[in-house]
């Protein structure tokens, strides 16, 4: 699984112009599910996500986590996440997972999250979708599993 995560302090997703999901402060992971993943790369990776420490403190050090500060989570599917643009102009996503068993892993993770007791928000798996938000930093990380950033 690959994410990119987004400290944000606040965003919204649209599908055909209609509001599926928003949250508050917190963070926005765009997820991508590879062809080799399973149910056992969940837990790991969002265990890292939820205790990455990257809010600030009241000096302004990056030493809070999601769950320190009670923040939101928005997931977002995103298998551009495997494009392959090594070789020509179009994209390969021969490694991205194959749609039945990526939205199977989306679906859990989204599910992990709620077992956690965090407020999250998720986009439509497949949908053209509308993705708002405020980057709050701007503080944007790569992270997957296994760990290739």
């Amino acid at each position: 699984m690959r994410t990119v995560i987004q400290r944000v302090s606040r965003a919204q997703v649209r599908v055909e112009g209609k509001v599926v999901g928003e949250i508050g402060k917190g963070l926005l992971i765009l997820l991508g599910v590879g062809r080799e993943d399973s149910l056992a790369a969940i837990d790991p990776l969002l265990d890292k996500i939820i205790n990455l420490r990257i809010f600030e403190d009241g000096e302004g050090k990056m030493n809070l986590s999601l769950l320190d500060t009670g923040g939101e989570l928005m997931v977002i599917s995103q298998f551009t996440l495997y494009a392959d643009c090594r070789k020509g102009r179009r994209p390969s996503f021969t490694e991205a997972g194959p749609p039945e068993a990526a939205k199977a892993l989306y679906d859990a993770f989204i599910d992990q999250v709620r077992k956690r007791g965090i407020p999250v928000a998720a986009g439509v798996f497949q949908a053209l979708m509308d993705v708002e938000l405020v980057n709050s930093g701007p503080v944007t990380i790569l992270l997957d599993n296994p760990n290739i950033f």
